[in-house]
């Protein structure tokens, strides 16, 4: 950048010679090094010692651990829940249609529903619905109990209606629907309810009488129950599920005993063929009919239901290396009942170099291969339960742990790595490349007189970016070069500036010796006024800057009525250029202590300012207020505001007032010489965008 008409000399750019830096320079480099190394060396190390101990733990709780499975497995198979999966190996898969169970049971008492109930509950058969609904579909475990399926269960229902003894109607009470499929055939019944009276008990008791259907509402005149079925009802006072009694659903649970023809044949054996060969392929289905509707309140083939456990998932109590193997006695070499594992969900994943490892850990001991085994018996036989323990099994938990693990490890070392590369490119290298050239920039620096020689170039081309080192390397090459040119520009514009004033001064001194001459008498004012002429140019001529001379002007303070000063001002603005100046004057004189020479300066700078902008056609406004010990002026205009952060800068030297001003030769020098005087006089001016406008304030303190 060059001043309008002034040549700057050419800017000397001496190749920078490196100093050599010492160790010092790189102590932190080599700090921040070895941290990374070292805590990358010691999350390896932390995740291998936690490897270890994990596997020596794991070892120690090994016998112990399969002590207590075998304990666990073997309870959970002596219970009745545990006889069921023995009883049913082949059970499991989808739970509807209904498909009866072998019961641990030789019999159930169905005249008693909550007992039958209890029964089934412990053995975990019912078929559990969404709706709190329940049902068990079962055969005794004993062929001379007789050849019956059992159905307990339970659902929610209002207030059951019974049928009246005789009643051919079966459209106006509750019923159940019963529907079996065995060996190709289907046979229906349907049993409606009959209230059994209880005085005094809360409780509703009933009994479901059946009768063969095809699916008639009606019952035929010669229609006779079926004489071995039995089935009782109970609906219990407490509300279901919220509600007040009668009005709300209440639990009703029933256990039916349904005698099954097809049965018999496998009593004509000697011994008994029991259960039924083809029992899994038998299908129950049960609905409850609420009065006038057919629309069952409980059907046992709806969706979502969840069946009873099966021996399958005993496999979820096995550790892994561990294996269950359940085979029936009968006196023959028999194929296991079931063979059962630890589950793999397809999730326990491991990595060979991580079973590599664990290997080589060194532990204590390891244990070998463990095995028990056990005699379940139940209704039907005896059955064999042989467990084995293999201590690969720990190393396989363990690795597949190990490898879940493994991957937050290598995304703390990747963290680590990113973090050391990101710094080390990013930041280490570049700041030692701009200290490198940064201190040979130091070294080589050899200012003289001219300020110029000796300065050489900071290039950062390849170090300038948008982050923080990047902007910093660049304003550290722009200040460089900022200054280079200042220094040049500031010492061409200081010897321009006291050429100048120097000429200017000398011009004006003459023709003022000549206006003294003229005007030799000391009582006349215009002697006054050359004289102070002559001594701000002599001032002028003798300093370095304008504001420097400006600041050692001396004023002669005397008393001044500012009243009738500013109704002079008004009229005699025209005069000046500065037309439509309107005062309103006060009724009594104001008078404060100044210069009425330097205040009319004052006034004057300011008038013009406001004349050159405010709106057509429009007035300047002058006031004067009195309070608080001081006189106050206000000189308002309207016109453009001025932006805030130039209300203040604008009274510095050198600010000009607008860009029309840059035009006109102004130099920003008549708000500066304002305040200059104002402070000499021990008053203050001030601008504020006021009232579509802008107003000056002047504050004197009034005379004491």
């Amino acid at each position: 950048m060059k001043l309008p008409g002034l040549a700057l000399p050419e800017l000397s750019l001496a190749r920078l010679e490196v100093p050599p830096l010492g160790l010092a320079s790189f102590r932190r480099r080599i700090l921040i090094r070895g941290v990374f190394l070292l805590l990358a060396l010691a999350t390896l190390a932390l995740a291998v010692v936690l490897l270890q101990d994990e596997k020596a733990r794991s070892y120690r709780n090994y016998q112990q651990g399969f002590r207590k499975t075998q304990a666990d497995l073997m309870a959970r198979l002596r219970q009745p829940s545990g006889l069921l999966a023995l009883l049913n190996p082949g059970a499991g898969g989808a739970p509807t249609p209904l498909r009866p169970l072998v019961l641990p049971y030789a019999s159930l008492d169905v005249d008693d529903p909550g007992k039958a109930q209890q029964a089934v509950e412990l053995a975990g058969c019912p078929v559990v619905y969404p709706d709190d609904s329940a049902l068990c579909a079962g055969v005794g475990s004993s062929a001379y109990a007789g050849s019956f399926l059992y159905l307990v269960g339970s659902f929610a229902s209002g207030d059951l209606v019974g049928r009246e003894e005789g009643d051919a109607d079966l459209l106006g009470v509750h019923r159940a629907l019963i529907r079996l499929e065995m060996r190709g055939e289907l046979r229906t019944w349907i049993a409606p309810f009959e209230k059994v009276s209880m005085r005094g008990e809360p409780l509703v008791r009933g009994r479901f009488v059946a009768y063969p259907s095809r699916g008639e509402s009606e019952l035929p005149p010669d229609a006779r129950p079926l004489r071995a079925f039995r089935a009782s009802v109970w609906q219990s006072a407490g509300c279901a599920s919220g509600g007040e009694p009668p009005d709300c659903a209440r639990r009703v649970s029933y256990a039916i005993r349904l005698p099954v023809e097809g049965f018999r044949g496998a009593l004509e054996h000697q011994p008994p063929a029991w259960p039924p060969s083809d029992l899994d392929r038998i299908r129950v289905q049960l609905q409850v009919l609420p009065p006038e509707s057919d629309r069952p309140l409980f059907d046992s083939n709806a969706r979502g239901a969840v069946p009873p456990p099966a021996l399958q998932e005993l496999s979820a109590l096995l550790a892994p290396g561990e294996e269950l193997t359940i085979t029936r006695q009968d006196g023959g070499l028999t194929a296991p009942v079931a063979v059962l594992k630890a589950r793999d969900d397809g999730t326990q994943r491991t990595s060979p170099l991580i079973l590599r490892l664990i290997d080589r850990l060194p532990v204590a001991a390891r244990p070998g291969m463990l095995a028990a085994r056990e005699t379940i018996t139940t209704p039907l036989g005896s059955y064999e339960a042989r467990l084995t323990g293999d201590a690969r099994g720990i190393d396989q938990g363990l690795g597949a742990i190990a490898t879940r693990m493994s991957w937050y490890v290598a995304a703390m070392l990747g963290a680590i790595v990113l973090a050391w590369l990101m710094i080390e490119i990013g930041l280490i290298r570049r700041i030692a490349v701009l200290t490198r050239r940064a201190a040979a920039v130091s070294h080589n620096v050899q200012m003289d007189a001219s300020g110029h020689a000796g300065i050489g170039q900071l290039d950062v081309s390849d170090l300038r970016g948008r982050d923080e080192l990047g902007i910093l390397a660049g304003g550290l090459a722009d200040l460089l070069q900022r200054v280079k040119s200042d220094v040049q520009r500031e010492q061409l514009r200081a010897q321009g500036e006291r050429d100048m004033l120097q000429a200017v001064g000398h011009e004006i001194l003459s023709p003022l010796q000549s206006l003294m001459v003229l005007h030799p008498d000391p009582a006349d004012p215009a002697h006054r006024y050359v004289q102070r002429m002559q001594q701000a140019v002599r001032v002028l001529y003798g300093q370095a800057s304008p504001g420097e001379a400006l600041q050692a002007a001396q004023l002669e303070i005397a008393a001044v009525d500012l009243d009738a000063f500013l109704r002079e001002v008004a009229a005699n603005a025209q005069f000046a250029g500065i037309a439509e100046v309107r005062y309103t004057p006060l009724a009594a004189p104001l008078t404060v202590r100044a210069d009425p020479f330097s205040l009319e300066d004052i006034v004057t700078h300011i008038l013009r300012n406001a004349d050159r902008h405010r709106s057509p056609g429009t007035a300047i406004t002058l006031t004067l207020q009195q309070g608080h010990a001081r006189a106050v002026i206000g000189i308002h205009n309207l016109g453009p505001a001025i932006p805030e952060g130039m209300l203040e800068r604008i009274f510095d030297y050198g600010v000009s007032d607008g860009a029309a001003d840059a035009g006109e030769g102004r130099r920003g020098q008549g708000l500066f010489v304002a305040r200059t005087y104002m402070a000499k006089m021990g008053g203050t001016v001030e601008a504020a965008n006021v009232g579509g406008g802008v107003l000056f304030s002047l504050s004197f303190p009034l005379e004491s």
